[in-house]
């Protein structure tokens, strides 16, 4: 792979004050990133992490992005599609949440060889523990009190 991104989001309160981080690396090298949003869920950090991760490259090149979100991973490579033939309705004909965040994830997922990779969260891999210490940064930063 050219590129390895870990991404994660986090969310005190589902809805509540959220972040996301991202950590790309690209040989030795490494870029952090980090945001956060007043009011959200932890499904909408998590795409706007790989959102941000995608968005941060500036040429085309093959990826490898890992998540600890089956939501994100099960969304892009399976559901997707379907939505999209759907007229961004689910299974059950309800509106797909985050479909702006959905849409923006698939036009950026075209545009680069995206292999989508799933680890399990919170269990000492070292760099979702890095993506979870930035997403919650971007909380910490918000400056919201709890």
């Amino acid at each position: 792979m050219d590129i390895e991104i870990f991404t994660d989001g986090a969310c005190r309160g589902n809805p509540g004050p959220g972040g996301w981080g991202v950590l790309l690396r690209a040989g030795d090298q490494e870029q952090e990133l980090w945001g956060g949003e007043a009011a959200t869920t932890n499904n909408r950090m998590e795409l706007l992490a790989a959102i941000e991760g995608l968005s941060a490259l500036t040429r085309p090149c093959r990826v490898a992005l890992t998540t600890d979100s089956q939501y994100v991973r099960q969304g892009i490579i399976t559901w997707i599609e379907k939505w999209k033939r759907n007229g961004w309705k689910t299974s059950n004909r309800k509106a797909v949440k985050n479909q702006d965040l959905w849409e923006k994830l698939d036009n950026l997922a075209t545009q680069y060889r995206v292999e989508w990779h799933w680890i399990k969260g919170h269990s000492g891999h070292a760099e979702n523990e890095r993506a979870d210490a930035l997403a919650n940064r971007g909380i910490d930063e918000l400056g919201i009190k709890q």
